[in-house]
This record gives structure tokens, C-alpha cells and sequence, in this order.
């Protein structure tokens, strides 16, 4: 990444250095150990491209699927990979905030200092986050000198190794059952984006429509990255809650907006909650104790860690994403349950095939839509 000066409205080295050096550290482990844990990752990452694409009948258009890498990172890793595409993602909203800025009330506000502000505060949330994911494709992924990307506009797929090794021996499950099953509903994401070309674009098209019809003023846009930054240190008054419970996605919508987010949220919906069947489904046959995983992973990704850690998730809409994983995953199994896979899979024709948000939690008027068969059992979560 190159040196970004003052004028820009986030100084992105800023942010990398600031999650670098607020990230926590990951747990114990030995030179030989991590090397272990990172081959075996990779070994993982490979095989199961072979069980995804048999489960989901799914085949990358592109026979170079490699060219999508995978990357074993640690949590400094992770947090300077998604400042990259943060910067790719949101560079269109911030050239046309930064033509504002001159006339804005906040103008002043996010100059120089401003930039190195919002760059702190971008590195805080960043830190905050960088010890959670356990995995990620990186659909919108610049390459760089260290941190390899698609050369054909695809992405990389990311496995943070010491969050999956914390997590496995927080729940005392079998960790190479544990890493295979992480693997598989990543897999599942990078098969998603590989054998449906459009996707990528339907999606950048949507995040981008979002964002253009932003009518926040810079001052806000720091405003509301330091409520963010604020919960996260602990500095909200005792007793006090974040707005009611809003997301940071929510108090930033316009009428437009909630149109626009409306269809990300079934996007995002179908995309998790088909990775959660996937990992399910494959899981009976490679991974032996995928039952224990799943009820135990469960009951830990509900739970959260906290009063201060369950206040972050609201505001940033973390809460909303697992309201996906679930409902996405109902939808999925509902459609298949009917249809079968090759049914379902009708599901990637078209942006016009996507379900809308209404259909992710109504199965069968989705299936009555794009199959013209009704459901007359009744049950749409099958």
C-alpha cells in the first residue's frame, strides 16, 4: 500500500498500523504447532473443493479456479487484507464526499486530521473484528505485492489460523474436524462466486447503489465511526444503549437505501445460509464429529461474549448477520427439501432468480415463483 497523505478522507495506513497494533494476541502455540495448523489448513482448503462441488453440483465456469488464492493469515493479516478492499470497495463514496467536503459543515472537520481520525478509528473496529472471523472469500480483493489476489477480477479466500485454532479449543472439539468444517462453508463461498459469474457484479452493483444514495455530510460519517470506536473502548456511559439498538448500517439508511439494503440482506441471506447447509450437509460423511461442532458452535455464536462485545455486534449489524446465517439456511433447506439440489440451483440463473428478502422467509413463494409448483404443506421452513 502506498503512503496516503492528509487529504485523503481515511488514512489507510493509519488504519492497518492501528489494528496491527490493537489487534489481540492469538493463543499459545509453537513455531512447529503453527506450521502444522497452516499445512493442514491448506490441505483442508483443497480437499474440499472436491466434496463442495460434488454436494452442490456446482462447477466454476473457469476451469483456473486457482486463480482464486488462499491465504492462511493471522489476525494482522486478516485486518490488512479487508483495509485493501475497504479502500477498493469505498473509494467511489469517498471521492465524492471528498468533492464535498469543501462546502460541507464538515469539511474542516475531516481535513488532514480528520483522515488520520477516521483512520484510527477504521483500525479500531478492524482490531475488534480481526479475532473473530474465522474465515473469509474476499470477493472484492485487490492484489498486491503481499497479498495475492485474482488476476481475472475474482477473489481469495482467507483462513485466519489462530481464531480457528482459539475456537477449537474453546469448544474442545476435534480440531481436524474442526479446521475441515471451517474450510467446507468457505469453500462453499468461493465455489458460490467461481460457478456463478455474474454474481460478483450483481452484488459490487448492489454495495455500490447502496452507498451512492448516501446522503451523509463527512461530519457524520466520523461521527458515526466514532460511536462505533467508542463502544468498542468501553467509553459509552454505563446503562446507556446504542440509539435503541440501531446498527451502524441502519443509522446511516435513506428510503433508498433500505430498498437497496433490503435486497443485499437476501443476497447475504442465501450466500451464508446456503455455505451452513453445505458444511452441514457434506459434514455426516468427512467429518466425523460434525454434530458435536455444530450444537456447540451454535450455542457459542449465539451467546456472544458480554455486555460490551454484544452492544459492538448491534451496532455494526453483526447481530444482523446471524439472523442470515439462520434464515438463509431454513430457505435452503425448505427449497431443497421440495426440489432437490438441481432445483435450488436454479437459484443462481439470474439476478432475477435471486429470492427476494419477503421469499428468504417464504420458501415456497419463491419456489411458486420460479418453478410454478405451490407448496401446499404448509411448513416454509421445511
Amino acid at each position: 500500500m502506498t503512503s496516503i497523505g492528509g487529504a485523503e478522507m481515511v488514512d489507510w495506513n493509519l488504519a492497518v498500523a492501528t489494528a496491527t497494533r490493537l489487534v489481540r494476541p492469538g493463543p499459545d502455540v509453537t513455531r512447529d504447532e503453527a506450521r502444522a495448523v497452516v499445512a493442514e489448513l491448506r490441505r483442508h482448503a483443497k480437499a474440499s473443493e472436491r466434496h463442495v462441488r460434488a454436494y452442490t453440483r456446482m462447477l466454476p465456469e473457469d476451469a483456473d479456479v486457482h486463480d482464486t488464492p488462499v491465504l492462511v493469515v493471522d489476525r494482522a493479516g486478516w485486518a490488512k487484507a479487508n483495509v485493501a478492499g475497504f479502500r477498493a470497495l469505498l473509494g467511489p463514496l469517498l471521492d465524492r464526499m471528498q468533492e464535498r467536503r469543501g462546502t460541507s459543515p464538515g469539511g474542516a472537520v475531516l481535513g488532514a486530521v480528520g483522515g488520520k481520525v477516521t483512520g484510527v478509528e477504521l483500525g479500531m473496529l478492524l482490531s475488534f473484528l480481526a479475532s473473530r472471523v474465522l474465515g473469509q472469500y474476499e470477493t472484492f480483493a485487490p492484489a498486491g505485492p503481499d497479498l495475492p489476489g485474482s488476476a481475472h477480477g475474482g477473489g481469495r479466500l482467507l483462513l485466519v489460523a489462530p481464531n480457528i485454532v482459539h475456537v477449537e479449543r474453546e469448544l474442545d472439539v476435534d480440531p481436524h474436524d474442526f479446521r475441515l468444517w471451517v474450510c467446507l462453508h468457505e469453500e462453499t463461498h468461493r465455489t458460490q462466486f467461481t460457478a456463478v459469474p455474474w454474481l460478483r457484479d450483481h452484488l459490487q452493483g448492489e454495495i455500490q447503489s447502496f452507498l451512492g444514495a448516501t446522503e451523509m455530510d463527512p461530519a457524520t460519517v466520523l461521527e458515526r465511526l466514532r460511536e462505533a470506536a467508542q463502544s468498542l473502548a468501553g467509553a459509552r456511559p454505563e446503562g446507556e444503549e446504542d440509539e435503541g439498538g440501531r446498527s451502524l448500517v441502519e443509522l446511516v439508511q435513506t428510503p433508498e437505501q433500505r430498498e437497496v439494503l433490503g435486497r443485499l440482506t437476501a443476497v447475504m441471506s442465501l450466500l451464508e445460509g446456503h455455505a451452513d447447509y453445505v458444511m452441514d450437509g457434506v459434514g455426516p460423511e468427512v467429518v466425523p464429529s460434525v454434530g458435536e461442532i455444530r450444537e456447540k458452535f451454535q450455542k457459542r455464536r449465539a451467546s456472544g461474549a458480554g455486555r460490551l462485545d454484544a452492544a459492538l455486534r448491534r451496532l455494526l449489524g453483526l447481530d444482523a448477520k446471524l439472523r442470515q446465517y439462520r434464515d438463509g439456511e431454513r430457505f435452503v433447506r425448505a427449497v431443497a427439501g421440495q426440489v432437490g439440489m438441481d432445483g435450488f440451483n436454479r437459484v443462481w440463473t439470474s439476478p432475477n432468480t435471486l429470492p427476494t428478502k419477503a421469499e428468504i422467509a417464504r420458501p415456497a413463494d419463491w419456489i411458486a415463483r420460479v418453478h410454478g409448483v405451490r407448496d401446499t404443506g404448509g411448513n416454509d421452513e421445511g
